[in-house]
């Protein structure tokens, strides 16, 4: 089983900010596909998936994104998954709007949601997909990242939304190797 999480913060207040591109993802995923994710066990909404001979459990953590890694934790251990087969797609402040980068592992970058998952899964071996919503130096970080996205921002990250269910198809399909080799060219 393989576990794609998309990281966000729970309410209507958050919704349409930067900090939710991993949820705005996994809507994606969840729409391309003709499902919808409302189970609620363990702190998250989910739903599992069938594709390619896999079974996917997409997964919207519902506590604050900061406590993102001790619901990512319980699904771990309760469907007995392996570090390798868990992909995470977050926002990212190093990178520009309107791109992205793929990983195999590495640090949080300062991303309270990526240090809480380090720190329940005791790694930063997982899979991830930063989508960048830059950063803007004259406004407190905590304020930028729940900022709501500006039309120019929601365009550029709408773009690499649209392209996130065929990166997961190619997840599900292709060796990471050549899927980072794939996209992180573009």
């Amino acid at each position: 089983m393989k576990l794609v999480v998309g990281l966000g913060n729970i309410g209507k207040e958050y919704e349409g900010t930067r900090h939710n591109v991993g949820f705005m993802a996994i809507d994606a995923i969840a729409q391309s596909n003709n499902i919808t994710i409302e189970t609620e066990k363990f702190g998250g909404k989910y739903t599992i998936l069938h594709k390619f001979d896999e079974k996917i459990l997409l997964l919207k953590p519902q506590r604050f994104i900061n406590l993102s890694g001790e619901v990512l934790k319980k699904y771990v251990d309760f469907y007995d998954i392996a570090l390798g087969d868990i992909f995470v797609i977050c926002d990212d402040l190093d990178l520009p709007v309107g791109s992205f980068r793929l990983r195999y592992q590495g640090g949080s970058g300062g991303h309270n949601g990526l240090k809480n998952i380090e720190l329940h899964l005791k790694t930063q071996q997982y899979k991830r997909m930063k989508i960048g919503i830059s950063n803007n130096k004259n406004i407190d970080t905590k304020d930028y990242v729940l900022g709501k996205l500006n039309h120019e921002e929601k365009e550029q990250i709408q773009k690499i939304i649209d392209m996130v269910p065929q990166i997961f198809d190619d997840f599900l399909t292709k060796s990471y190797d050549n899927v980072m080799n794939q996209y992180n060219k573009k």
